[in-house]
């Protein structure tokens, strides 16, 4: 039996327009859930009076969120379409979308939209959009939800698919990477079955949506990136750094560099799942042992790249970021923590140089004073020492960036220009 290929799938939307029922609904049609544990959650939903929430609740298993009535919790669920097994990254709302995009452990490799029939494009609607493109989700399924409040109209969904495509088109979807289906997550229509109610519509289903994404090429052309998570010494062995290939590939006897150190090596071998490998890419969690170089000379957050095509090391960057949440405003001279890959530097805010409308990325002030939770904007930035970050447009794997401060992830961002060391 062939594995299938593996895909990430975000949900995202505003907060109120069920995501988390049109998950719970698919989960539980594909078999994923038992349908008793939704029987369950039914009596318990209704006996305080939140009925139509027990599919919600499936995604929503702590006690606290269900008396509220919203999501907290990231569900990460696998389940299989004919075609692929997905890793729903479910994610409540902005800042943890956010999170898991940078941090990469669930780099989307598409996305839900989820809009409701009836109220149509809100802020954060709008605002997901804007990030999930930032962010590099390049193909999307817009699930135009809660077709049972609008009487099933075909007419109203024609609208709102129009109005959502001007918007999609403004921050740079292509037509052809965007697939619009009416749902209904609570009554279930057109999630995993057709709909009588839905006659007028010849599309696919939720489920079947899901097979007409795309598996995202292994970016095997670009150059070879490697950033290390950690630094083994073994024994007989010597030094055998260990991290995921972002891009490129590596092989045995390969000539290497570690920037920001500037270590040159050799690669003796490559190893993965305690078998050793000739040549390692995209995607793969390796060992891979250098000559020459000792523990102490390498770190987390080092970049391995060929030495014909050394890893870019940044003294000034240029980026275009978001701002998530800061409890004031975010003035030049600001020196917060920025993980990038596996490098968490702190790095200075030292121009913000225009304020942009975080819906569709144009100019709205230039130098502007401050910026605050909800704008969007391209600043300049001087890391308190080398780190490696590149340009997104050229490797999008190590272009993107968090900036975290008093524990939260205060803005997000891409790196536009690097003023190389």
């Amino acid at each position: 039996m062939v594995e299938k290929e593996h895909m990430n799938l975000a949900m995202i939307g505003h907060i109120d327009h069920g995501k988390s029922t049109l998950l719970g609904r698919l989960l539980t049609e594909t078999g994923v859930i038992d349908p008793h544990v939704i029987e369950e959650y039914r009596k318990k939903a209704e006996a305080i009076g939140k009925a139509t929430f027990e599919y919600a609740w499936v995604m929503d298993s702590l006690k606290d969120e269900r008396e509220r009535g919203i999501t907290i919790d990231v569900a990460h669920q696998r389940f299989d379409t004919n075609k692929y097994y997905y890793t729903i990254v479910d994610c409540p709302g902005h800042r943890d979308f956010v999170k898991n995009m940078i941090t990469g452990t669930s780099q989307a490799d598409a996305a839900v939209l989820v809009v409701d029939a009836k109220d149509g494009i809100m802020a954060q609607t709008k605002e997901h959009v804007f990030l999930a493109r930032t962010l590099g989700v390049t193909q999307l399924i817009v699930a135009i939800n809660k077709m049972d409040r609008v009487n099933y109209d075909q007419k109203r969904y024609e609208e709102l698919k129009k109005e959502l495509l001007e918007l999609l088109k403004i921050v740079g979807y292509k037509e052809e990477n965007v697939v619009f289906i009416p749902v209904s997550g609570l009554e279930g229509d057109n999630v995993t079955k057709r709909s009588e109610k839905l006659k007028w519509f010849d599309g696919p289903t939720f489920l079947e949506a899901l097979d007409l994404m795309k598996v995202p090429e292994k970016p095997i052309e670009l150059p070879l990136r490697i950033p290390v998570q950690d630094v083994y010494t073994i024994t007989g062995v010597g030094t055998v750094p260990v991290g995921r290939v972002e891009t490129g590939r590596l092989k045995k006897g390969d000539k290497v560099i570690f920037n920001p150190p500037a270590k040159v090596s050799e690669v003796k071998t490559i190893e993965m799942h305690h078998e050793e490998i000739p040549e390692a890419i995209p995607g793969d969690n390796i060992g891979w042992n250098v000559r020459g170089i000792s523990r102490n000379e390498i770190r987390r957050g080092d970049v391995c790249g060929h030495l014909d095509n050394p890893p870019t090391v940044a003294d000034e960057f240029t980026a275009q970021i978001v701002v998530l949440q800061h409890p004031s405003a975010i003035t030049a001279g600001y020196t917060p923590v920025f993980h990038c890959h596996t490098a968490q530097v702190a790095s200075t805010i030292t121009e913000i140089s225009k304020k942009l409308d975080p819906k569709t990325g144009a100019t709205i002030e230039e130098n502007p004073d401050y910026i605050k939770a909800g704008d969007a904007a391209i600043i300049k930035v001087k890391p308190t020492r080398p780190l490696v970050i590149e340009r997104v447009k050229e490797i999008p794997h190590l272009g993107r960036f968090a900036i975290r401060d008093m524990g939260q992830t205060v803005a997000a961002g891409v790196v536009m220009e690097i003023k190389e060391k």
